[in-house]
């Protein structure tokens, strides 16, 4: 079972500064990501999701190859390939994956103009060595399904970052 983590921080490109850390720990095997949005409020209010994985895209190379191979046996490649790649295109974005669009754009909404919020669903980790990378980033904690006792520690770890700078 994923774990869901949602730190907010009063500038609007930490939440990707810390994302990117996640990213590279990813990379060295200390957590496993299953999703890392990042939601930004601008100035004039407007949300805007950052997602990880852009299934429209991804469906769309995935529905071309299908595409043109079924094509191929039809002696028409190319005709196949686009009706492949748009089909693939229309369903990568039906798809939805990850964290919900909705609540995080509801939980974006509270954000002041100009802040931004890290959504991050962790399939696992290693506690103690992710913990002492975040330190040093800053952010609330907004919402979490830790346990009480990891929520604190996830807290202090980001608040002895913000008495550091």
């Amino acid at each position: 079972m994923s774990d869901l983590i949602v730190v907010g921080y009063d500038d609007a490109f930490k939440a990707e500064e810390v994302r990117l850390k996640l990213l590279k720990m990813q990379k060295e095997y200390l957590v496993d990501l299953e999703d890392a949005v990042v939601a930004v409020k601008d100035k004039d209010g407007k949300i805007k999701l950052h997602q990880m994985y852009h299934l429209a895209a991804s469906g769309a190379v995935g529905g071309g190859f299908w595409g043109a191979l079924i094509g191929l046996i039809f002696m028409m490649p190319v005709l196949g390939a686009v009706v492949g790649a748009a089909s693939g295109a229309a369903a990568g974005a039906l798809t939805d994956v990850g964290i919900d669009d909705d609540f995080m754009k509801k939980l974006a909404e509270t954000l002041t103009p100009g802040s931004s919020v890290l959504f991050v669903l962790i399939r696992k980790m290693t506690e103690d060595k992710v913990l002492d990378e975040l330190k040093g980033t800053g952010g609330k904690v907004l919402q979490t399904s830790l346990s009480h006792d990891d929520e604190a520690k996830l807290q202090e770890a980001l608040a002895a970052a913000g008495a550091a700078s």
